[in-house]
């Protein structure tokens, strides 16, 4: 089970205004870069991710329910911002792994305790993609 909506709505105000000072020093956190499904709005939301190739695995410490999973999930594209550079993410897609395989073995024994199992996966998106699309 995720963590409750409540401590999402505490980490909204007051967590990820001090995580977002961690990004590009700690390993995992990055910046998920996402548009509001009604308001347009940019929003950055801090997450853990873990890289496997050219796709991206993301923690869902809240689950599918939340917000900037919806926002990605509509949209079917997204960004992360890490280490000063952002990369964009296409064909987002929730997957549900009780091994934890897809993360490192420090945020493996924290996803197993709040028992978040799922995980955003979602590829980089390449040169070829862009020139298709235009």
């Amino acid at each position: 089970m995720p963590l409750p909506r409540a401590l999402a709505t505490f980490n909204r105000a007051i967590t990820n205004r001090a995580a977002r000072l961690l990004v590009g020093r700690a390993r995992d956190l990055v910046l998920v870069v996402h548009r509001g499904r009604n308001s347009g709005r940019e929003y950055r939301t801090p997450v853990s991710v873990f890289r496997r190739g050219e796709r991206y695995c993301v923690a869902l410490t809240y689950g599918r329910g939340a917000d900037w999973v919806r926002n990605v999930l509509a949209a079917g594209e997204f960004e992360i911002e890490m280490r000063g550079r952002r990369v964009r993410l296409v064909e987002p897609v929730v997957v549900n792994d009780p091994t934890l395989s897809w993360s490192s073995g420090f945020s493996r024994r924290i996803l197993r305790l709040v028992d978040a199992p799922e995980y955003l996966e979602a590829r980089a998106e390449t040169s070829s993609d862009s020139s298709e699309s235009g």
